[in-house]
């Protein structure tokens, strides 16, 4: 045994607590992780995950414990410390600065110079060009970073990172935005950078993912470190109780059962938009949950951009309750009875540094004030009746919703919609980044408003999330509506709810959307 040799570390967290005030974030945790493998960190929203990488980051200092990088014991605990150490990592919010261009992000604080000290642009895009395409994608390093997708941005995200040379790379949530494509091309990549030495610390909160790429595997719960093993001796139902505390089926124990689909309550009848659609047509009725899948620029968020008021619709109908209806602006929607759950909550859906209660009320100030002032006694009745309903984990209601998890961040952009009653809600990636408990609670409370009557639409990358939720779900396709299928048409088998036959319907979904890619 003594001639086998040793894998090499290259983080090394030892006795790691973290204190925020009075809140212990992370208590005694010890982290190893090696150089040439993929080490997957694992556990539910407010963990300690984020925590413990923004002090390997140098983001924060431990309160106590050491941090050692390849064998180098850091003390400053800043964020230059650490990239000297050849520590990188790609947060879950985004930092791209949305006035520069690709390139000038990539580079920024490590700017290309010319021979006369200047910054070299071109350098930087021609450098820029080269990382996407070892990456194998296409995002124009010209392109201002505002103006990109959801998807553009984090792929630039991945190359701004590779591109530190890091010999330890942290991603936190990389594929949230990314296509089932794109995700094989960063794991792709990310085998590459395993090869050539680089340790990679991986986030997620797909289990799928975790299962394919991931040598190894650490588990927090409760800012405690749970335990640490080979993906290979890991089932899905074992990483879910890890998770949770308790023994789980995750979205394979949703129920789709809800009331009866009822009439037809959203109907598009040949619509196109400015961006993307093309003749779209589509129902969906009372009490029924439809989905919406299709590739990375598909078109999917623009029906829900479109549905809100926010672009515009250039031809076709749209009608509510079988009456044709202008949606110029959000605030028609809403007088239709029309709720949007944006895709990206931190800058559409929460206002971070306002209070749960704040955030809450906001879709109905109208119905809570007086003479133009707010009735504090109305706020504080509708926090508390919404913190209660969706099981919203806050200090208080007055707690800044900063200081919330990402899946109760979520729940609290839940919350502000529901509160306006809508009969329409459509909810876009509705648990992106968040964890495998909190999906299950937010999957649940969707079947919960198609069986108070409500038309739900669910647009969502996440393939297990659209089987789990979803009466029918549609395909798209460069803008247009390819298929509409009956969830049934999934379960060729005829059974349902079991991880066996939800992996079967993830891959024959997949299938659908590779197909729709191909035909159009």
């Amino acid at each position: 045994m003594s001639g086998i040799a040793q894998p090499k570390i290259a983080v090394r967290m030892t006795g790691v607590s973290k204190n925020f005030g009075g809140v212990q974030a992370l208590n005694n945790v010890d982290l190893a992780v090696h150089a040439r493998e993929i080490h997957a960190l694992l556990g539910g929203n407010g963990a300690g995950k984020s925590t413990i990488l923004k002090i390997l980051r140098g983001v924060h200092a431990p309160t106590s414990g050491t941090v050692e990088v390849n064998g180098r014991v850091l003390s400053a605990h800043t964020p230059e410390e650490s990239k000297r150490a050849g520590v990188a990592m790609i947060f879950q919010e985004m930092s791209l600065v949305p006035t520069l261009t690709v390139a000038q992000n990539i580079f920024l604080n490590q700017e290309l110079k010319t021979g006369a000290g200047f910054i070299d642009d071109d350098k930087a895009v021609t450098r820029a060009r080269a990382l996407f395409k070892s990456l194998d994608v296409d995002v124009d390093p010209h392109a201002l970073a505002g103006d990109l997708g959801a998807g553009q941005r984090q792929l630039t995200e991945i190359v701004k990172a590779i591109s530190q040379d890091a010999k330890v790379l942290i991603l936190d949530e990389p594929s949230t935005a990314l296509s089932a494509h794109d995700v094989d091309r960063l794991f792709a990549f990310l085998k590459k950078l395993k090869a050539d030495g680089v340790a990679i610390i991986y986030v997620s909160h797909r289990m799928d993912e975790i299962m394919r790429i991931a040598d190894r595997a650490t588990i927090f719960r409760d800012g405690r470190h749970i335990i640490t093993a080979p993906v290979s001796e890991l089932t899905l139902t074992s990483i879910i109780q890890h998770i949770v505390g308790r023994e789980s089926k995750g979205l394979t124990g949703i129920s789709r059962l809800s009331g009866k689909r009822e009439q037809v309550l959203l109907e598009l009848r040949g619509v196109s938009g400015r961006v993307k659609l093309t003749d779209l047509s589509l129902k969906v009725h009372a009490g029924e949950v439809v989905g919406i899948a299709g590739l990375l620029g598909s078109g999917r968020s623009a029906v829900a951009r479109l549905l809100f008021g926010i672009d515009p619709v250039i031809s076709g109908e749209v009608l509510v309750d079988g009456m044709p209806v202008k949606l110029t602006s959000p605030s028609d929607a809403i007088a239709h009875g029309i709720a949007l759950i944006p895709e990206d909550r931190l800058r559409q859906g929460i206002v971070l540094e306002h209070s749960v209660s704040d955030n809450i009320a906001m879709s109905i100030l109208g119905r809570i004030s007086s003479w133009g002032w707010i009735s504090a006694a109305k706020q504080s009745e509708l926090a508390r009746d919404r913190i209660s309903a969706l099981k919203i984990k806050t200090a208080s209601a007055g707690a800044a919703v900063r200081t919330l998890s990402g899946g109760n961040q979520q729940k609290v952009v839940l919350a502000k919609w529901l509160a306006s009653d809508p009969r329409i809600v459509i909810l876009d990636e509705p648990t992106a980044g968040i964890d495998i408990g909190s999906k299950s609670e937010i999957i649940t409370l969707i079947r919960e408003l198609a069986g108070q009557g409500k038309a739900v639409i669910v647009i969502s990358s996440e393939l297990n999330e659209l089987l789990a939720a979803c009466d029918r779900i549609l395909v798209m396709s460069g803008g247009q509506l390819v298929r509409d299928l009956d969830r049934a048409h999934f379960d060729p088998q005829g059974e349902s709810d079991t991880e066996r036959s939800m992996q079967d319907a993830e891959h024959a979904l997949q299938r659908v959307l590779q197909e729709a890619r191909t035909n159009v």
